[in-house]
């Protein structure tokens, strides 16, 4: 696996954090890594964008961005006010494609969700996912209405042939309400994917000595962690 795309059900589900966890736990196990921001909105020319955080909260990553516009809007949109060229799938694919000859793991990020534009004629995440024969990861809210855009973001992925490796709760909350419970069951079987971590919420506001400590025993072996599903579920999920 040595390009992995990460992608969310949405914008604010943890998809920075838990990518930070993800490069954290490879790191731990002696994997060299890059983190690759496919479109980064919202921030301006000399301010940390989210390779930065991820790097600030993993350690000695590779950071990197293809494209990067002032205005926190969906890129295509972003890069048209901003008067810029917008960024190709084509481009996040060559880059990270570079990448990867230099380091054991890249993960791409995208910007929000899945079908995001990146330009006008379209092009989105999954069209640089697909240019990489990658396999994506989707970072998925815990609570109420997540299994809509969780079964969504499933179908899409197989219908274009894409690999859906797992899905990652960003943030498991301290005090879970039933219907965050129900779903530790019932995301993996709208999405046909295996659960493969659950971050608790706050994770990102850890120090990053704490987080990188941590960060292995929020995800299962397939992202170089410790965390057991099932023990998991057995648990936080409520009763039959």
């Amino acid at each position: 696996m040595p390009v992995l795309v990460i992608t969310g059900t949405g914008t604010e589900v943890g998809k920075t954090v838990a990518t930070a966890a993800v490069a954290a736990a490879a790191l731990a196990a002696g994997r060299s890594v890059a983190v690759l921001k496919a479109a980064q909105t919202g921030v301006g020319p000399d301010e940390p964008g989210d390779a930065a955080e991820v790097a600030r909260l993993a350690g000695a990553v590779t950071a990197a961005e293809v494209a990067r516009y002032p205005e926190p809007l969906a890129p295509a949109t972003a890069a048209r006010r901003a008067g810029r060229t917008p960024v190709r799938p084509r481009e996040v694919a060559e880059a990270a494609a570079k990448l990867a000859t230099e380091h054991d793991l890249v993960l791409v990020e995208g910007a929000g969700g899945l079908l995001v534009r990146f330009d006008a004629t379209g092009g989105t995440l999954a069209d640089a996912a697909g240019l990489l024969s990658a396999p994506v990861l989707v970072v998925a809210s815990a609570g109420l209405g997540t299994l809509n855009t969780t079964e969504l973001t499933a179908r899409e992925l197989r219908l274009r042939g894409l690999d859906l490796a797992g899905i990652v709760i960003g943030s498991w909350p301290g005090a879970p309400d039933l219907a965050s419970r129900c779903n530790l069951a019932d995301l993996p079987e709208v999405s046909g994917a295996p659960l493969l971590g659950a971050l608790p919420a706050g994770a990102g506001a850890l120090a990053p000595a704490d987080f990188r400590a941590a960060a292995p025993g929020w995800l299962a072996s397939r992202l170089d962690g410790t965390w057991d599903p099932e023990e998991f579920r057995r648990r936080e999920a409520p009763e039959a």
